[in-house]
């Protein structure tokens, strides 16, 4: 009896690990997609901005090519810009969190990963 419940716990604590492991490599993803869209966005800026201002340039909104100005585009652009390195600012600090949480949890439950 007492095995079975040794081997439940260590089941559970399996699983548990497993979800903290998978988390952290969710948000990873999305980190490194955040990155990536705010490289895209960071080298469209400086390809806009020593053109002149009634330029016109082509801009994709969902999904639809539309027709603008560079004047119109740029500050766009850049608000979307300061939106991602928000959103990237914040998935960090999750990350961290989750990372620290999962520690603690290893601690409290004497886990000790043979295979990482």
């Amino acid at each position: 009896m007492a095995q079975q419940v040794s081997a439940r716990k260590q089941q559970d604590l399996q699983l548990q690990y497993t979800n903290y492991k998978n988390n952290l490599q969710n948000i990873a993803q999305k980190i490194g997609d955040v990155e990536q869209e705010s490289e895209e966005h960071k080298l469209v800026l400086e390809t806009l901005e020593p053109l002149p201002q009634d330029r016109k340039c082509f801009r994709m909104i969902n999904g639809v090519l539309v027709q603008r100005t560079v004047k119109d585009t740029v500050p766009a652009l850049k608000t979307n810009s300061d939106g991602l390195k928000k959103v990237l600012d914040d998935l960090l600090k999750q990350y961290k969190s989750k990372q620290e949480e999962m520690e603690k949890w290893k601690k409290k439950n004497n886990v000790q990963v043979v295979q990482q």
